[in-house]
């Protein structure tokens, strides 16, 4: 998968392009996934904001203080939720959401956006050489920012 999916990838088109296609790809060769998008940051508003995904409608922004995407920015930490209702900072986007996966992407110490994907399996996200992969392909994405 990760080498599929950086060869979607290609400088010389814009960041969106690729943000797009790559969720597009994610969504599709993922099972069991409901939803799978980037948010990206805005640090002079303190928010971050909806980027390219693929899946049902979703939250346009989510305060740094809010959320696991909030909380995987502020600690720039990748966060598995196996159970999102069980977790008290979840926002509920979809009812039909049950597990969670969130990879930072950080350029020059900072980070610039983040890979959110969801599931309506409980504890979707066992796979550790997937989860892997999909660190691997967020660390390529920082050179496209």
């Amino acid at each position: 998968m990760k080498k599929e999916a950086i060869s979607l990838l290609d400088k010389n088109y814009p960041l969106v392009s690729n943000l797009a296609n790559l969720a597009s790809f994610l969504y599709s060769s993922l099972p069991s996934i409901n939803w799978v998008g980037f948010y990206l940051v805005d640090k002079k508003k303190g928010y971050l904001y909806l980027g390219p995904f693929m899946g049902p409608v979703a939250c346009y922004m989510i305060p740094f203080n809010k959320g696991i995407c909030g909380r995987s920015c502020r600690n720039k930490e990748v966060i598995i939720i196996d159970d999102v209702h069980l977790d008290k900072e979840h926002i509920a986007c979809s009812s039909l959401t049950n597990s969670e996966m969130v990879i930072p992407i950080i350029k020059n110490n900072e980070v610039v956006a983040l890979l959110d994907i969801d599931s309506p399996i409980l504890s979707r996200f066992i796979n550790k050489e997937e989860n892997e992969e999909l660190i691997d392909i967020c660390k390529y994405l920082e050179g496209l920012f």
